[in-house]
């Protein structure tokens, strides 16, 4: 059972979330909560599988909720989807940079929101796809910054088939796309991923893009 935490400041929406995922196979609504502030508590004290966060809150933002939430040593497998109204760019960037592991929009359809929570909590990131093509299209058009010492030897480790997995996350493929464009298992891919996390010092797939962008392992 994939247990979700729902965030939102709107009493009928973190409600309609509820009856979402409480409605699908194999989830579970554990709890909610109006805040940012009430998220992070609420997280440390259930212990969710996914958040559902909401950006725009009173008080303390999902933004900020997500920074705290994900560099919580106890909460290393707890996974943050954002929610927003709003598609803006600087969300979307802010969202990644915090440890969000997908952003969707709140007007996606409840099979939408299912499949994104069962994926992300499987390790998948998620994003709904215009946001994922202005994303990638960002980090293309950005100027080359400099990864980390460690994600910088991370990558010199990389072997030629875990470069060819990583372009691939990079470019928005799922693990079952990625294992038939390279004729391999799903078993497999996961390991490759897994890796790749491994030696990237990666959270989850969404640093791996910003890995895979910022040093170069994607061209223009």
């Amino acid at each position: 059972m994939i247990r979700v935490l729902v965030v939102d400041d709107q009493p009928l929406l973190r409600h309609s979330l509820r009856l979402i995922i409480d409605g699908a196979d194999g989830l579970s609504s554990v709890g909610e909560a109006a805040d940012g502030e009430d998220a992070v508590r609420q997280a440390r004290t259930l212990l969710p599988d996914v958040v559902l966060m909401d950006i725009r809150m009173p008080g303390q933002d999902g933004l900020e909720a997500t920074r705290r939430i994900t560099a919580d040593p106890a909460l290393a497998a707890t996974k943050v989807i954002v929610l927003s109204m709003f598609d803006l760019d600087e969300y979307v960037h802010e969202a990644l940079r915090a440890g969000a592991s997908g952003f969707l929009l709140k007007d996606a359809r409840p099979d939408q929101l299912v499949d994104a929570v069962r994926r992300t909590c499987d390790g998948e990131s998620l994003f709904a796809p215009a946001i994922l093509a202005r994303l990638v299209e960002h980090f293309v058009h950005s100027p080359r910054t400099a990864a980390g010492g460690g994600r910088v030897a991370g990558l010199a480790r990389l072997t030629a088939r875990e470069t060819e997995v990583l372009t691939l996350v990079a470019r928005g493929r799922s693990n079952g796309e990625i294992a038939d464009d390279l004729t391999i298992s799903m078993r497999t891919v996961k390991t490759h991923v897994g890796n790749l996390l491994a030696k990237l010092d990666a959270r989850d797939r969404a640093q791996l893009v910003i890995a895979a962008y910022e040093a170069g392992i994607v061209g223009r």
